[in-house]
């Protein structure tokens, strides 16, 4: 599939609450930009070496403007650090997607959790929600209430949603809305992975959907050598125990799309023709992996001695 790919201009930039900076994105001839879904998101290169990903938090019947968020983290890897202190509004961006490995499916009833800039990819869900007339009720949590964004917004729902800062609250009270739950609901949850790994723990099979800024921790097993075939390229290639499917494809000189190479974004999501992939990632749904369709080449591997790749 190909997808979009366009300078965008920084229209506007503001902060929506400490340490948190909102872009609107246009395009510079005022062109329609691309549909998109609750769940989605768009690669951001700042710098031909620094490329993000980031949630689309705007609304999806406005085709001329796409709106992000960036939570400012000290300890990152430059990505919001340049946001923060070196882009300026008017300046371009190139732009990719939108993809969307966190689709909200039709269900009638939704329970949302969201932590700190987890909110992004929600706050549009909830919309959807709305629209489609499901029950829904969010509990968002933060470290405190100024640096939770989009609270403003969130305050045209009511009591449906629940603002729990830590620092007022405590940690989030994830009992009160994911224990017995009625058949049906479906969880939607997004955040740092401590909360995850607590959402997942109440969760059963087939009910949590979630969003993972960071690779979810894999258990330790050894690396072993095995072959893939590229079938386009008509390359047949050895890859290594010390390295990745990524790497390896790279170096015999195919173009992919790649960016984390953590397993967390999906841009380098790869059709599968033939052979059992070892999933490694922390994007792709229990369904997907059981599927063996396609797999994460940065990080996935195989669980035989041979892949076939639509590469």
């Amino acid at each position: 599939m190909t997808l979009y790919e366009a300078e965008l201009v920084v229209e506007r930039r503001e902060s929506v609450a400490d340490g948190v900076l909102s872009l609107t994105l246009r395009h510079p001839l005022g062109e329609e930009l691309p549909s998109w879904e609750a769940g989605a998101h768009i690669d951001v290169v700042l710098r031909p070496d620094l490329e993000r990903q980031y949630s689309l938090c705007g609304d999806p019947a406005d085709r001329r403007a796409w709106r992000v968020a960036v939570l400012r983290e000290p300890d990152g890897r430059g990505g919001s650090a340049y946001v923060h202190g070196q882009l300026s509004q008017g300046d371009k961006v190139r732009v990719r997607g939108p993809r969307n490995h966190f689709a909200l499916k039709p269900a009638p009833r939704y329970r949302f959790v969201a932590g700190g800039i987890g909110i992004t990819p929600i706050l549009p869900m909830l919309a959807a929600a709305e629209e489609a007339g499901a029950e829904w009720t969010l509990l968002y949590g933060g470290r405190t209430r100024e640096s939770m964004a989009f609270t403003e917004e969130l305050g045209r729902y009511g009591d449906r949603v629940r603002i729990a800062p830590q620092d007022e609250s405590g940690l989030l009270d994830l009992a009160s809305v994911l224990d017995g739950v009625p058949e049906g609901t479906l969880v939607y949850s997004c955040g740092p992975g401590a909360l995850l790994d607590a959402v997942e723990e109440r969760c059963p099979a087939g009910v949590l959907h979630v969003e993972r800024f960071q690779p979810k921790a894999q258990e330790a097993g050894g690396n072993t050598e095995f072959e893939v075939v590229l079938e386009r390229s008509g390359q047949t290639l050895t890859v290594p125990s010390d390295a990745s499917v990524l790497d390896t494809v790279r170096a015999a000189g195919v173009e992919v799309l790649f960016s984390c190479t953590e397993g967390t974004c999906g841009t380098c999501e790869t059709d599968v023709l033939e052979g059992t992939p070892d999933h490694r990632d922390s994007v792709l749904t229990d369904e997907e992996r059981e599927a063996g369709e396609t797999m994460l080449i940065c990080v996935s591997r195989c669980l035989g001695k041979r892949l076939v790749l639509d590469l």
